[in-house]
């Protein structure tokens, strides 16, 4: 039997919508209106008024922050054709916010059942043994050999040196 090959798929911003999270509860608890159209090119965190700057860490470092995160328009479908291709590996530098570890483990049994647990790595620093990786972040490429897309995210609007998708329908053609 051939091998398959394998695929690394990044969650925040990729598979889940933090940014929409973000706006959410940024509205919610500081009245902070904040729109998509006003991050092109920036992080979340450089629109916020001063005094909230690094309040975002606070968010994430809470218990149930990554859990009920939306799905990504399209992710399920394409995500499961890209199953019954390639070996599918779900990676997320969730380390950084331990607090992240179940409610990320647990957002992917809800939404995406098919991932065998096997194929869902949690790490620091994203080095893996994958041919292809799709993330929103140019950092997790770096020492990565493979093919890289560049899954768009307001904060890499402004980056052109790479492979882009801006939808999962544009994964799918590039990859099923």
């Amino acid at each position: 039997m051939m091998n398959k090959i394998r695929i690394a798929i990044d969650m925040d911003e990729v598979m889940a919508d933090t940014i929409d999270k973000f706006i959410e509860v940024y509205q919610r608890d500081h009245q902070v209106d904040l729109a998509l159209e006003q991050m092109h090119g920036k992080e979340f965190h450089e629109l916020l008024p001063d005094k909230l700057n690094d309040s975002w860490r606070d968010y994430v470092n809470q218990p149930g922050f990554f859990r009920n995160l939306k799905v990504m328009a399209g992710s399920q479908q394409i995500i499961k054709g890209l199953c019954e291709k390639y070996d599918v590996y779900i990676v997320s530098a969730a380390m950084e916010f331990p607090n992240s570890l179940i409610d990320k483990y647990d957002w992917l049994r809800e939404h995406f059942p098919y991932i065998h647990w096997k194929n869902i790595i949690f790490c620091g620093n994203k080095i893996v043994d994958v041919q292809i990786m799709i993330d929103d972040r140019i950092r997790n490429f770096t020492g990565f050999n493979g093919r890289k897309i560049l899954f768009s995210s307001p904060h890499n609007f402004l980056i052109t040196e790479y492979e882009r998708v801006n939808t999962w329908t544009e994964v799918a053609g590039k990859l099923l």
